[in-house]
């Protein structure tokens, strides 16, 4: 199994993501020739070059901005997440790479407006949408799928500490959109007095990770470094494994963000309460679902004596147990809990873009051994674009199916003939 390895033993930032996928093997001409695709080459200038942190060498990418003018420094105004989409789908790119930029993209508004009390689509990106991380994302995006990994894997991510100074003025380290994004993945902050992971790393991070851990079991072929903008008291850079491993054995310690169809252990934590205003269990699942809870749902039961009862369960990582136990204890009149390991077997996932009469539709395919079991336009995203046309969702759905069986159809005919 090819396996794609982030160690971020100093933090992770698009730039040296990108860098570090480059100094990896991706071929740096097929990389800019896609980036031009995106028509923006009168906006920047690009530089990558080797260069040095504590005596480790690698490839550092460097974006410069410029003005009408072409000079260096112009501050440029922020673009919108339709702006992005529009962008991409005007684009000639891929549709893997449309996708994963758009996933990280989402992943970024979300929790800007969260924190901004807003909506998706009223965050302007001024600091993860101009054209330096613009091109960040969408360059790891192009030399992911150039690599086409199996799974991609990740270490526990250090997010420096101190802090930073943004257009909103000066807030701590981590920042708020980071603590945001990496909920339910494990962290470690302090080596420096820095901001080591910044709001771009930590999305490209959560829209492609699906497995965290520090073990690693796997044949290293390959080793790429991702030198990063300054020089700290730990050597700044981003190191990359491509591995191959005979198989994916997932420990109970271990966080998976996305399904697979292999097995992998979560835990269990349940409580049945008989005594408490119902009223507050929507507002303790919000609680679990904000520190990182996997799932959350509640079942009628009927206790002794005939007393009707809730049972509340919570599907959760082995990291968070602490951290659910202490809301459940507080929030809730429990008194006891129960807690055990659970096997989990989840359908392998992808997600491709389907063009319909409407625009692109992000559309999540699950596959079990190989054979297509089912699939799901992505709510959101339909929700947005039976606004925008004054349609019935229902009607976008029927366009979805519509256009999936005409592909396949299309697919069986080539096939067929070959």
């Amino acid at each position: 199994m090819r396996i794609l390895y982030f160690d971020c033993f100093s933090g992770i930032s698009g730039d040296m993501a990108l860098g570090a996928l480059l100094d990896l093997g991706v071929d740096k001409d097929y990389l800019l020739k896609q980036l031009r695709l995106l028509g923006l080459e009168q906006e920047y200038e690009l530089n990558i070059a080797k260069a040095q942190r504590k005596g480790i060498t690698g490839t550092k990418f460097e974006v410069k901005l410029l003005n009408k003018d072409n000079s260096v420094g112009a501050a440029h105004h922020g673009r919108t997440l339709r702006d992005i989409r529009n962008l991409l789908e005007q684009s000639g790119l891929a549709d893997g790479v449309k996708t994963r930029s758009l996933k990280i993209f989402q992943i970024l508004a979300e929790a800007e407006a969260k924190i901004h009390g807003t909506t998706v689509e009223e965050i302007h990106f001024h600091e993860v949408g101009a054209v330096d991380s613009l091109l960040d994302i969408v360059g790891v995006s192009v030399c992911l799928e150039y690599l086409q990994p199996e799974r991609i894997w990740a270490s526990s991510v250090e997010l420096g500490g101190g802090f930073v100074r943004c257009d909103h003025g000066i807030l701590p380290v981590p920042a708020p959109a980071v603590t945001e994004i990496l909920q339910g993945v494990p962290v470690k902050t302090g080596r420096v007095q820095f901001e080591t992971t910044t709001p771009t790393g930590a999305a490209i991070l959560a829209a492609n990770v699906d497995h965290y851990t520090d073990r690693l079991s796997f044949r290293i072929q390959t080793v790429g470094y991702g030198v990063g903008q300054r020089d700290l008291e730990i050597p700044n850079v981003l190191r990359v494994y491509l591995a191959e491993a005979d198989e994916v054995s997932l420990d109970a310690s271990s966080v998976n963000r996305t399904s697979s169809a292999q097995s992998e252990i979560q835990w269990l934590v349940e409580t049945n309460i008989d005594d408490m205003n119902p009223e507050i269990l929507p507002y303790v699942e919000t609680k679990l679902l904000e520190i990182g809870a996997l799932d959350v749902f509640k079942t009628p039961i009927i206790m002794k004596n005939g007393r009707s009862a809730t049972k509340l369960s919570v599907l959760v990582t082995k990291e968070l147990l602490p951290q659910i136990k202490q809301i459940i204890f507080r929030e809730t009149t429990a008194i006891g809990l129960r807690c055990y390991p659970v096997e989990k077997t989840a359908l392998d996932r992808k997600v491709e873009m389907i063009t319909t009469k409407y625009g692109s539709v992000p559309v999540k395919f699950s596959y079990w051994q190989g054979e297509l079991m089912k699939y799901k336009p992505e709510y959101q995203d339909c929700q947005r674009i039976a606004r925008q046309h004054g349609i019935p969702l229902r009607e976008l759905y029927k366009e979805i199916d519509l256009r999936i069986a005409e592909s396949r159809s299309t697919e069986i005919t080539l096939n067929d003939k070959v």
